[in-house]
């Protein structure tokens, strides 16, 4: 049962990616990249790693993705043409097959990845205490300056959804 519900969440994921990818109506390619995170964040409960999948979907897919879609709503994006798409498009797949290349080379020439035996396996993140003093010790300035960077991308996705008097006079 356990494998066939990781089977079930990669293939679920890896579609939702290529929805995500080759979807042609940017709505429908932000709600397949929600699903996409949302299988993800079940991959992460697989591996029993609670934080990670409820951090992934209160940031990514609670906040990231409703920006995607508030900007693609209110700024009425209607996609690049044809000829740009498709060089975009190779570009990346290129840069994808490269990747994919260059790690399955590396996977061939170092062999498999040695298993680690259970008494070396320290437990990280069995509570919340260690993950709180380090974000409020050692990583307080970093996660302020994202807030602030994440408040001033708000104030300019305002700032660019006002339509101007002058280009829409009464």
């Amino acid at each position: 049962m356990a494998d066939f519900a990781f089977v079930f969440l990669a293939v679920f994921t890896v579609i939702c990616a290529l929805g995500t990818i080759l979807s042609r109506n940017v709505v429908n390619g932000a709600m397949c990249l929600l699903l996409c995170l949302i299988g993800v964040a079940g991959l992460f409960v697989r591996l029993e790693a609670y934080l990670l999948a409820f951090l992934l979907l209160l940031v990514y897919a609670g906040a990231v993705v409703a920006l995607f879609l508030f900007i693609i709503m209110l700024l009425d994006v209607h996609g690049l043409p044809a000829g740009a798409r498709r060089l975009w498009g190779m570009v990346g797949g290129v840069a994808a097959c490269a990747l994919l290349g260059a790690g399955l080379a590396g996977f061939i020439v170092r062999g498999q990845l040695p298993e680690p035996r259970a008494g070396e396996v320290a437990l990280v993140g069995a509570s919340l205490k260690g993950y709180a003093e380090s974000l409020f010790t050692t990583y307080l300035l970093p996660v302020e300056v994202i807030g602030f960077l994440l408040l001033i991308a708000m104030i300019g996705v305002i700032v660019l959804s006002q339509k101007s008097e002058e280009a829409n006079p009464p």
